[in-house]
């Protein structure tokens, strides 16, 4: 089927060449800073040169990346109503990936907040929470759907005007070689749900700008993002702002009091390090 030319002057190849270039300067949902080292406006302390990812990700968008161990990913709720849904993966084994269930189990407790670790199915800890301003995380709830998004807004397919967080993370883990069925249970981010003494979950709406979380990674990984409403917002809008991602290379601690703060994630961080010694691929 023959096709027209577009009504942005793209019918010659100069023209095309212009109005491809003239996007550089644009401002897409998700854009990532490449040379990552180029990054401006970084936290305190934070020296350009050790940057190995900044990207902005808008509502509706995704990003993946690997991240080798010890560095540390930051993720800023720019505007104080982002819902940022986290998966991540042991990179050279795929099939070992996160956990939320034994996440809280293992801990004791639901809430998320500085010293807690996110454990993967084989009782590791895949990351560690290293500082958090926001304390507004939920580990029970997972991602929206499409038939919850296309109930609720209209369409919730990948390209509609309502993106679902399933369906985003599928396109991230798709691009390192992952399936559908890789993508499990997610936490989100910024967006807190609490449990009341009778069982019923509240949710807890906007937090403040500029709200962050910093994660250590304590083995190769591999991150899956999505930026989408929490499925239990009741407002009728998609509503989500953006974030920025941010992770950095870091020398592990000397002595380190985070593995120490509980026997059950002492214990954890032992059956990480004993992983470690295998001789990966």
């Amino acid at each position: 089927m023959n096709r027209q030319p577009e009504a942005n002057g793209t019918a010659t190849l100069e023209a095309a060449r212009q109005h491809a270039r003239s996007q550089v300067t644009a401002a897409p949902d998700t854009v990532r800073t490449i040379p990552s080292w180029t990054a401006i406006d970084l936290p305190d302390g934070v020296d350009p040169a050790t940057v190995i990812w900044d990207e902005a990700v808008g509502p509706g968008q995704y990003t993946a990346r690997r991240l080798p161990r010890d560095s540390v990913l930051r993720i800023t709720d720019i505007e104080g109503d982002a819902c940022t849904q986290l998966l991540a993966f042991n990179a050279h084994r795929t099939s070992e990936r996160l956990n939320p269930a034994d996440t809280v189990k293992v801990q004791w407790q639901a809430y998320l907040g500085p010293k807690a670790v996110l454990l993967s199915d084989m009782g590791r800890v895949l990351m560690t929470i290293i500082a958090d301003t926001s304390a507004r995380h939920d580990c029970l709830c997972g991602g929206s759907n499409r038939a919850l998004n296309d109930a609720k807004f209209g369409d919730g397919s990948v390209g509609g005007h309502a993106p679902n967080a399933r369906d985003l993370l599928a396109l991230g883990g798709a691009k390192y070689g992952l399936s559908r069925v890789d993508i499990g249970p997610c936490i989100n981010l910024f967006k807190s749900v609490r449990i009341a003494s009778g069982g019923a979950m509240t949710f807890d709406g906007p937090s403040s700008p500029r709200g962050h979380i910093e994660l250590r990674a304590e083995m190769d990984l591999l991150v899956l993002l999505a930026n989408t409403p929490h499925r239990l917002d009741d407002r009728s809008a998609y509503t989500v702002t953006p974030i920025r991602v941010t992770a950095r290379l870091a020398a592990r601690p000397t002595t380190d009091p985070l593995r120490t703060t509980t026997p059950e994630r002492e214990r954890a961080f032992q059956n990480t390090e004993e992983l470690l010694l295998e001789v990966t691929p």
